[in-house]
């Protein structure tokens, strides 16, 4: 495989910092993860925090060098993620349990696949369009299919922030798959929460990212979001890679590329902040309460790694 990758969290103007995202990758597959996670104080960290290390420490385990069934493996690793955050909130006698949105994709054969639940987003960006968006599983989402509200209306709506599917929470998770999806070189695949989604209409975020040097174009996307989020701006993270051909000889000169066909069978890249060790994300906890919460999270994770 050949690619770019960047990836990024900001604050926003909140106290702290919710979403967590990951990329991981072998010699024949790539994952990508974002969660922003629900639940007040530091529980929707938590379950943002399980989401993704589910996710991750199973690619680890598994992609040898590559998934055996994509779909399959994203949609199991959601509902372990779901049942692991159920049972963090019954070891801590928690009255609601918290809560995550997700979004992942998982490349390999040059094909996407993904999945999602909640209001984070994929994109598919080819030619500069936008191929491809994700459906928010959000109240507002059913008052436009609804013709109650317009598009332009929902940023404002009061029930924006309202989703009915999710990662933890008493209701079964619906998580949405995609079909498999064959991509073209210079195809850019975006994976972000609505701190950053709810900025930029689709032209917009196009042409943010049209430069063909992406670990440009992608921070300048941040600090426009971070520039015009307002007073009362969330979160908002991306993973966003441009895709190339497979196996393409590296072209003279520095490059930002990943190119995996020389990695061992058994390896795996990994990118993934442990909790509350970034200190972007300005953790509200203490460093004693950070480490008996990353030896629950770990211990409750441990369950479902089979």
């Amino acid at each position: 495989m050949k690619f770019t990758i960047y990836q990024e969290s900001r604050l926003g103007k909140r106290r702290n910092n919710e979403d967590r995202l990951a990329h991981c990758y072998s010699r024949d597959s790539l994952l990508m993860i974002v969660a922003d996670g629900m639940g007040g104080h530091y529980y929707g960290e938590v379950a943002a925090q399980i989401a993704v290390q589910c996710m991750t420490e199973a690619f680890q385990r598994e992609a040898n060098p590559k998934i055996r069934d994509p779909f399959s493996f994203i949609n199991r690793t959601m509902i372990n993620a779901h049942c692991a955050i159920l049972d963090f909130a019954k070891t801590h006698n928690l009255s609601d349990s918290p809560r995550t949105t997700c979004v992942a994709c998982l490349i390999q054969e040059g094909i996407a696949h993904w999945a999602h639940v909640g209001d984070s987003r994929l994109y598919l960006i080819r030619k500069e369009k936008v191929l491809v968006r994700t459906r928010d599983h959000s109240r507002v989402q059913l008052l436009i299919d609804q013709g109650v509200i317009s598009p332009a209306q929902a940023p404002t709506h009061p029930d924006r922030n309202r989703i009915y599917s999710c990662l933890g929470g008493i209701q079964e998770p619906k998580i949405e798959l995609s079909h498999k999806t064959p991509l073209e070189a210079g195809d850019v695949v975006v994976l972000c929460t609505d701190g950053l989604w709810g900025l930029y209409s689709d032209d917009q975020l196009v042409a943010a990212l049209k430069d063909d040097n992406l670990m440009k174009a992608a921070p300048v996307l941040m600090d426009h979001a971070d520039k015009h989020g307002g007073k009362t701006a969330d979160n908002f993270s991306v993973v966003v890679v441009r895709w190339e051909d497979n196996y393409v000889e590296q072209e003279s000169g520095p490059s930002s590329n990943i190119q995996t066909h020389t990695m061992p069978l058994g390896a795996v890249t990994t990118r993934l902040d442990k909790f509350g060790r970034n200190p972007k994300y300005k953790s509200e906890l203490s460093d004693e309460e950070i480490e008996r919460t990353i030896e629950e999270i770990r211990s409750t994770i441990q369950k479902y790694s089979k």
